[in-house]
């Protein structure tokens, strides 16, 4: 396997593949429409539905309390968002270029991976399928199922809320259907994602039409003396910052299903241009909705500003926005599910995992042993009462991660001038995104040094994995058989082969 940039890449972990690889089945040539590999299926629409509906999760639904605590003030929370919302755009930007000069599936690690070598990326995708993806896909279905039972045991008290045991069920259930929705179509898995996106924008949309309404109405009491009050604390602008940036998250999601992108070259920065500045102008509108009908100390004790807006507003109808809440959720799930799947897939492909994960569903075109991989890791954390806490740990390691693949990209700049680069963004742009990812990463150790340490120690974890799986390439001949083994039953139970190759 070669990198984009021609950088051949190490496939030690396994043996090689025992399916065919050269454009023929049985020994016959086959044409490229039925090679069993990744289609390139999602469109420019799917690609911004994938963006904006990653990015439009629970955040901006529950959480805009959290900046305005840090910042004290309905001016400077207004500030913070718009703030984020560029620093977002700038990255995005520039992960336009690496995705358009690398165009392996993968986001952060294939840019890893290309720039720095196997160990780096190795270390990112172990502390992916250790941690981050699994729990934050736990913690996004656990969110829908209590949105969408929350109306359910309210009725009669507006205190009582759905017992643990029901949400964790119903937040099963929610992960095994998008798995297999995912499993047997990738456009099925778009359709889902085109659909729940636009339910969340339309529940935005509701929000901030009913906030221009109090606007008209002149109920602007609230957006008066707008910084009185503000912070000046530098640590609670930074944690009011994480936060924002927190809401952010999945601007760079659509860069780890680029092979399965219609023409990326052309699509990749269309979407990023066209979803990045719409949630932006999406999520400053809704703070000033909410801002409308709700005083800063009513949002600051808020559990669920949404939910607070909608009992202020619609009356009997306030029962949209939990609904919205669980639609929204739905969709990260499924976001989440289909890009997350893609980096198993990928560092499988290049023998940084089990070579089983890198296998493709015979039938239906799907990377369906890491789909289904994804889906158990998600499903285990489920119990689990600290999953939040395990979320805090690595939240330092996104923006490592992140100002990593940056780095990556001004060194092959420096290094590799002569790439292709169909988008090329101003070299500052790069620049200004990896000194404020640094900065970030920097003060996360500064506001919570024992999370950043039981981060960064469970990262070193990945060390001895990472020799004894891809560096240690002499393994005895029993381990081999065991690996193929393995490999050969899962073939058989999911009718799956190893990704084949068009004849050139």
């Amino acid at each position: 396997m070669a990198s984009e940039g021609g950088d051949a890449v190490k496939t030690d972990f396994a043996p090689s593949s025992p399916a065919p690889k050269d454009g023929t089945a049985n020994g016959q040539p086959v044409g490229d429409s039925n090679l069993v590999r990744l289609k390139p299926k999602i469109s420019l629409l799917n690609g911004v539905t994938i963006i904006v509906g990653i990015i439009i999760g629970s955040g901006i639904f529950i959480s805009p309390q959290i900046v305005l605590g840090f910042t004290k003030s309905v001016g400077l929370s207004l500030m913070v968002w718009a703030a984020c919302g560029v620093f977002s755009m700038i990255g995005a930007l520039c992960y336009g270029e690496l995705g358009t000069m690398i165009t392996m599936s993968g986001g952060d690690y294939a840019y890893i991976l290309t720039a720095f070598g196997d160990l780096p990326a190795f270390l990112l995708l172990w502390v992916t399928l250790v941690i981050i993806r699994p729990t934050a896909q736990a913690v996004v279905a656990m969110t829908f199922a209590n949105y969408i039972l929350q109306p359910f045991f309210t009725v009669d008290d507006p205190n009582c809320g759905p017992p643990s045991s029901a949400v964790k069920l119903l937040a099963c259930c929610c992960v095994l259907v998008l798995t297999f929705v995912n499993c047997i179509s990738v456009k099925a898995a778009t359709r889902v994602q085109d659909v729940f996106t636009a339910a969340k924008v339309i529940a935005l949309i509701i929000i901030i039409i009913a906030g221009l309404v109090q606007l008209f109405r002149g109920e602007t009491e609230n957006l008066e003396n707008a910084f009185e009050g503000s912070s000046s604390n530098v640590f609670d602008i930074v944690l009011a910052l994480y936060s924002g940036l927190f809401a952010y998250g999945g601007w760079n999601y659509l860069n780890f299903v680029t092979e399965e992108l219609v023409n990326p070259y052309k699509n990749l920065p269309r979407a990023i241009v066209i979803s990045v500045p719409l949630v932006i102008v999406v999520y400053v509108m809704a703070n000033v909705a909410y801002f409308t009908a709700i005083s800063t100390p009513e949002l600051a004790a808020s559990k669920a500003v949404a939910v607070t807006f909608g009992s202020k507003l619609f009356g009997v109808m306030a029962w949209i926005m939990p609904v919205s809440v669980a639609l929204s959720t739905f969709g990260g799930v499924n976001g989440l599910l289909l890009t997350g799947s893609r980096i198993y897939f990928v560092g499988a492909r290049n023998g940084h995992l089990p070579e089983a994960l890198a296998m493709i569903s015979v039938r239906w075109k799907t990377p369906m042993p890491s789909l289904i991989f994804t889906c158990c890791l998600t499903l285990l954390y489920m119990p689990a009462k600290n999953i939040i806490q395990l979320i805090n740990y690595f939240s330092f390691v996104t923006w490592l991660a992140t100002g990593t693949a940056i780095a990556g990209q001004l060194f092959l700049r420096w290094t590799r001038p002569e790439m292709a680069r169909p988008v090329k963004v101003p070299l500052a742009l790069p620049i200004i995104f990896f000194f404020m990812c640094l900065f970030l990463v920097v003060m996360g150790f500064v506001a919570a040094p024992f999370d950043c340490l039981i981060g960064s120690a469970i990262i070193c974890t990945g060390f001895p994995i990472y020799f004894f799986g891809v560096y240690w390439t002499n393994k005895p001949e029993w381990l081999v058989n065991c690996i193929h083994d393995v490999t050969h039953q899962m073939q058989k139970m999911l009718v799956c082969v190893a990704e084949e190759k068009k004849l050139e």
